[in-house]
């Protein structure tokens, strides 16, 4: 029977250190990778050991084709191969993708391993001090501004009604505006957390209220970076 091992890759290039060393015996022990990028998957198994043998795997490539890689998937599982599906940064299937092929491992009855590792959602509802009891991953925000603010609106009441915590991604050159569109359509006493550069040298994590914020503007463009809001 096939064993699928998802695991968890570096949220910071040079952060070895998260990689807890059961996750390296794991790969080892499998004949096939799916990766959301071949590249950055090579790279990163030669950073955690560099003596392991980057071809004797077969690869498959999933970015913006998992659909078309399932017919492998399926036929990988028939062979009863072990199977590692890593991808581009942090744990597969959480705001990654990932998850149509584990849902697939669970139909044909698979060992689903999902292997503990960074994941920057996590990291940064730990450290906000924010409710952890009750939370939302929403992901994008809409690029249209007039959107995105709506939905800023609504879910800040969703928040307060729920006494619950939203969080948010969005591509680093983009960081700016989101932070300039939080400050332009959030009551001043809400609460904003910003997680930046998680596990690198440069991490830094803070929560202020949106009027504090305004006080103090960080430069976030070109930063890998987490937003949460809650209600205050």
């Amino acid at each position: 029977m096939s064993i699928v091992y998802l695991i968890p890759s570096l949220l910071a290039e040079d952060a070895i250190e998260t990689i807890p060393l059961y996750v390296i015996n794991a790969i080892e022990g499998c004949q096939v990778i799916f990766a959301e990028n071949e590249r950055t998957a090579r790279r990163f198994l030669k950073k955690i050991k560099k003596e392991i043998v980057i071809d004797q795997f077969e690869w498959f490539t999933i970015h913006n084709r998992e659909e078309m890689e399932t017919v492998n998937f399926r036929q990988k599982i028939k062979e009863n191969k072990n199977i590692a599906i890593i991808s581009e940064a942090g744990c597969p299937g959480v705001a990654d993708p990932g998850q149509l092929l584990v849902c697939i491992a669970q139909e044909m009855n698979c060992i689903i391993k999902p292997l503990v590792g960074p994941n920057a959602i996590l990291l940064a509802l730990m450290a906000s001090g924010l409710n952890g009891q009750h939370f939302e991953f929403y992901g994008y925000l809409p690029a249209d501004n007039e959107k995105r603010a709506k939905k800023i609106k609504e879910l800040t009441l969703d928040s307060q009604k729920n006494n619950s915590t939203k969080i948010f991604i969005e591509t680093p050159y983009r960081n700016q505006q989101l932070l300039d569109a939080f400050l332009n359509n959030c009551k001043p006493l809400s609460r904003l957390c910003i997680a930046a550069n998680l596990t690198s040298p440069q991490e830094w994590v803070k929560t202020k209220s949106i009027a504090q914020w305004k006080k103090e503007m960080p430069q976030l463009n070109k930063q890998p970076v987490i937003f949460l809001l809650q209600w205050q």
